[in-house]
């Protein structure tokens, strides 16, 4: 552009590495969700090589300090400092590496969807283009963050993280479930039916066809995955754990219009 200068036309963020494909002999198209400026997609020049100063940094899972370059379609990767090595420790466990794969493929699709906002705005209506949709990055950036880090260090196991991470996430979104009633007429309890497209729980009365049955207390577990209440997660049977898993992830899976092949893999 013509006047512009290279301050003028680049950023910093945090960025989380979502995935990563390779272009031409030595480049790679890397796919970061960052903390302020959202889903960015940039081509990392010359990062396959071995005398690449920042290439294990640009791996999936890896979070970092990135300076970005407007491009025409793509920005140009320019540096990457890192901040926290998740990804090799998650690498190395295969349920760990498929947990943390499926989140980011949900985070990158919850970061390209339109999400209705507080205001009435949308989140395409921020900042959007053909490379960033910055919408409300900061929450999902954060939960991100906080779901890799969890799975680095085991602190819960990895099907767990992630069915929290998911419900969290839809949550951040606008698509938070209540655990605690039916969603269609408002009857309190913990409801034994189940249907995504209706929004949640349902009473025997409004359960439309469809909708799978839960084990007694799956609800509340649920519930308690979604607001991050770990010390109500422990002690459950293995039917109300497995239940759980899946009743998130043909959750997120509706509502992202999407089947997250990772979650499918580990299921």
């Amino acid at each position: 552009m013509a006047g512009s200068t290279f301050a003028s036309r680049s950023y910093r963020d945090l960025a989380i590495v979502l995935r990563t494909q390779k272009l031409g002999e030595a480049d790679r198209i890397i796919t970061v969700l960052t903390a302020f400026n959202g889903l960015v997609r940039g081509v990392a020049k010359g990062v396959r090589r071995t005398t690449s100063k920042f290439g294990a940094t640009l791996e999936p899972f890896m979070m970092a300090d990135v300076q970005f370059v407007h491009g025409r379609s793509l920005e140009i990767i320019t540096q990457a400092q890192g901040r926290a090595a998740y990804g090799p420790v998650i690498a190395a466990d295969y349920e760990k590496y498929m947990a943390a794969s499926a989140m980011a493929e949900a985070a990158e699709r919850i970061a390209e969807h339109d999400v209705v906002l507080p205001s009435g705005s949308t989140a395409g209506d921020s900042r959007r283009g053909g490379h960033r949709n910055a919408g409300s990055s900061g929450p999902q950036f954060g939960l991100l963050h906080g779901a890799l880090a969890a799975l680095a260090r085991d602190a819960h196991a990895p099907d767990l993280i992630l069915s929290s991470y998911l419900l969290r996430s839809l949550s951040a979104a606008g698509w938070a479930v209540t655990w605690s009633a039916c969603v269609s007429c408002g009857a309190p309890g913990g409801h034994l039916g189940f249907h995504s497209g209706a929004g949640g729980p349902v009473c025997a009365d409004c359960r439309p066809p469809g909708s799978r049955t839960i084990p007694a207390g799956t609800a509340e577990f649920l519930h308690a995955l979604q607001h991050g209440a770990w010390e109500h997660t422990t002690g459950v049977s293995a039917d109300i754990r497995h239940e759980a898993v899946a009743v998130a992830s043909d959750y997120a899976q509706h509502h992202l219009e999407r089947r997250l092949t990772s979650l499918n893999t580990l299921r």
